[in-house]
């Protein structure tokens, strides 16, 4: 008896079943139509193929306990402001005064803050970073981690491993015979609970003895805080205040979230100075959107100036229509760009965007010196200053830091860096041909699924 057609009729069902439940879950994400459309099509038209690549890449949240980030009450009063108010809205920690925040605009800067905060390490060393290079900045960092750890201190390291897909091995050997922690961030092999390989750890962060932290845009290695003459912009920030303490939230969560084991924390925060802040997280272990949403009604709100600085421009549908209104309706929207970023597609992909936004109103300004890695924003009184990209990855699918800053002092800082680099820059994108903007418009299409 011929069963061929029995096994041909239990493949076709398992494949559909398949297919089901992978739209099922699909369509319960929040994504954008066109993102919802080239799933669905995708997965109707090559289910063998589909299928697979959204187990792998076509989760935007996680679920557990293990996953998600448990803030800590930091004390806050009423709402400072509006965006204050909207961040709590998704149980954000809310904004709060008595503060040192130091911008750092240099490498030389960041990394001599960078190497004194380790020094002064009494406790614990606790560090995230998406990037640790195998040069010889990254040796250097991590032979630093490796004598604070012979010194007794606790010391705990944490990377993501698609972003250091190749490490300084021989430096975290000798880090781990010192009694170091190492942990790597959504391993290649993972358990399913643990995430999908397309949500990627792009937080920086080294928290000392809960009550200091470095922060911001910079990874470790020659790019970000080296003293080379192509060594990128970018900006990144120390912080001594109560919202450490959230800081210190995140990286447990993501400590966990790696496999690696809690450690208490019970470090009474005092006053430092006067800048109000508050951490705004955002990422897979939150249930929600909260800075992208809050960021988008941020710029409908806005009756001065929305300035953005960031290295790719791949924005949402919301916060691209967010910033065209905005330049409509006369606010001096600014956005800041490398004229040739360190990933040609991306800087194809923005044509559209740009053009978009100019075509609005919006001044496009090209730094031309070198790479421009900083990722800040100054939107009438407020600023923020973190790790997120101005793109779809970084506000949909990245874990990302972003610190909110709501007091006048801190904002102007983010306002001089911005309006300082603004003579660096060329202004405004020339038109495209037929050809380039159908290219462009494929990209525009395509980008929310990536």
């Amino acid at each position: 008896m011929d069963i061929s057609w029995l096994i041909t009729h239990i493949e076709i069902v398992f494949i559909s079943l398949l297919v089901l439940t992978a739209a099922c879950f699909m369509l319960q994400q929040r994504r954008t139509p066109q993102s919802t459309v080239a799933w669905l099509l995708a997965l109707i038209v090559m289910p063998y193929v589909a299928v697979p690549i959204f187990i792998a890449v076509g989760f935007r949240k996680r679920h557990g306990a293990d996953n998600s980030i448990t803030f800590r009450d930091l004390a806050a009063g009423d709402h400072i402001d509006r965006w204050d108010r909207t961040l709590r809205c998704y149980d954000l920690p809310g904004a709060v005064g008595g503060h040192d925040f130091t911008l750092l605009t240099q490498p030389a800067q960041a990394r001599t803050a960078l190497n004194d905060l380790i020094a002064s390490a009494e406790h614990r060393i606790d560090a995230l970073f998406y990037i640790v290079s195998r040069d010889d900045i990254g040796v250097a960092f991590i032979d630093q981690l490796t004598q604070r750890a012979q010194d007794g201190v606790k010391v705990r390291l944490l990377m993501d491993r698609l972003g250091t897909l190749i490490p300084p091995t021989r430096a975290l050997r000798r880090f781990k015979n010192a009694g170091g922690t190492v942990e790597y961030f959504s391993p290649f092999v993972n358990r399913p609970q643990r995430g999908h390989l397309n949500l990627r750890n792009h937080r920086k962060m080294l928290i000392v003895d809960d009550r200091h932290a470095f922060a911001g845009g910079m990874n470790i290695g020659a790019d970000y805080i080296g003293d080379g003459k192509d060594t990128w912009v970018d900006l990144g920030f120390t912080l001594t205040g109560p919202a450490v303490k959230s800081f210190t939230d995140v990286f447990e969560s993501d400590w966990s979230g790696a496999g690696g084991d809690p450690a208490p924390h019970d470090v009474k925060q005092h006053d430092h100075g006067s800048a109000v802040v508050q951490l705004a997280a955002s990422g897979p272990d939150l249930p929600h959107d909260g800075f992208h949403d809050s960021l988008v009604n941020a710029i409908h709100r806005a009756t001065d100036r929305v300035w953005i600085a960031t290295p790719y421009f791949l924005p949402t549908e919301s916060l691209s229509e967010a910033l065209a209104v905005a330049a409509r309706r006369r606010v001096d929207v600014r956005l800041m760009l490398p004229r040739r970023s360190n990933q040609m597609v991306a800087d194809f992909a923005r044509g559209a965007y740009v053009r978009e936004l100019q075509a609005a109103g919006g001044k496009i300004l090209l730094f031309r010196d070198r790479m421009m890695h900083a990722k800040a924003g100054v939107i009438d009184t407020n600023a923020y200053v973190g790790s997120a990209n101005f793109d779809v990855r970084s506000m949909l699918l990245n874990f990302e830091n972003q610190l909110v800053v709501h007091d006048d002092a801190s904002a102007t800082l983010l306002a001089d860096w911005f309006t300082g680099l603004v003579d660096r820059c060329d202004e405004g994108v020339s038109d495209a041909g037929t050809l380039r903007r159908i290219a462009e418009g494929l990209f525009r299409v395509g980008a929310p699924m990536l």
